[in-house]
């Protein structure tokens, strides 16, 4: 099932904060002056009909070929991941991304099993996987990508999030396994799946990004 609503961002120029027409994806947010984006009203009973969509979306892919991940954060079950229609170097990154489950936090550091922070994780996966160099921080990550909607999200794009004292400042990274879940580094519990649907990161997200190359 293809989950097409109208949330898409709009962006151009260099990565900034977004708005979303979906409350359940992300919070209206002030946008920056190069993207300039009109606010779109949403009802409650919209949001419920995306959640249920997503539910129902989970089900009917439940069949195909995927990679499952274990230990999700949230909802306590594990995460599939289709393959069928994805290219070898994105297949390659959620591959490497699941090796990385259960790392612990580590400020400053990107060691696999030993203790990573963000965009630790996020540059080594990139390196190992595809030998894509990025940048060390997630700020740098996000002005290296190209700024995409919900829309053209893949497995392997990264999600961004505003998480410091900041609110218009990228300070957190997780890399896309599908239109809802996300791997990333949790200061907390290490190296998990979250979901962008939780109330937390519906209000720090500020966009996704395509690596270049990939």
């Amino acid at each position: 099932m293809s989950i097409i609503m109208d949330m898409e961002c709009i962006h151009s120029g260099s990565f900034g904060r977004i708005r979303c027409g979906v409350s359940a994806i992300a919070r209206e947010c002030r946008a920056k002056s190069a993207f300039p984006v009109p606010a779109h009203g949403w009802s409650r009973m919209m949001v419920w009909l995306f959640a249920v969509i997503l539910l129902i979306g989970g089900g009917c892919r439940s069949h195909r070929q995927g990679v499952k991940f274990p230990g999700a954060a949230q909802g306590g079950s594990p995460v599939n991941v289709e393959f069928m229609h994805l290219s070898k170097s994105r297949q390659q990154l959620i591959e490497e991304a699941q090796t990385w489950i259960g790392t612990p936090y580590k400020y400053a550091e990107c060691s696999k099993h030993k203790g990573s922070d963000c965009s630790g994780m996020v540059l080594s996966v990139y390196l190992d996987a595809l030998g894509i160099k990025l940048p060390r921080n997630s700020a740098a990550q996000a002005e290296f990508c190209t700024p995409v909607g919900l829309r053209q999200v893949l497995p392997g794009d990264l999600v961004f999030f505003a998480t410091g004292k900041d609110p218009d400042r990228v300070s957190h990274v997780g890399i896309m396994l599908d239109y809802e879940n996300f791997i990333h580094v949790s200061t907390s519990k290490g190296v998990v799946i979250s979901k962008i649907t939780t109330p937390y990161y519906t209000r720090t997200i500020m966009g996704f990004g395509k690596v270049p190359g990939v």
